[in-house]
């Protein structure tokens, strides 16, 4: 198991967990997740609502704080991401400023160049 970088994890393209991420994200940004979680919480107040067991308040209880956790490690990683897409950004700009002041520019702007693309590969 690895604990770095979720950028620097993959060193040739995106692995299956960024590829994974990266669709979640997009499915829980969605109009269609933020229905399924009101009726969630429709649920969840309904269920303590109508006086039902203490199980089907479990149940609602425990599904809520599931969506909650998977939400929360999905916020994560995006957030790991776009932080290291703008170092990446920021580090090339500054490699560019300080090789146009010494007049050598032509691997300063292939490197401006990849890092502007970051945003295709995260």
């Amino acid at each position: 198991m690895s604990f770095r970088h979720p950028a620097e994890r993959a060193t040739a393209g995106r692995g299956r967990f960024e590829r994974v991420a990266e669709h979640a994200s997009n499915l829980t940004s969605s109009p269609a997740f933020f229905l399924l979680c009101l009726l969630l919480v429709a649920a969840f107040v309904a269920v303590h609502a109508a006086g039902l067991s203490l199980g089907w308040q479990l149940l609602v209880g425990d599904l809520m704080t599931a969506v909650t956790l998977l939400l929360l490690a999905l916020l994560k990683n995006a957030e790991r991401r776009a932080e290291h897409a703008i170092q990446r950004k920021l580090d090339a700009i500054a490699a560019a400023l300080l090789e146009q002041r010494s007049g050598h520019t032509d691997k300063a702007v292939e490197s401006l160049e990849e890092a502007i693309r970051l945003e295709d590969e995260n």
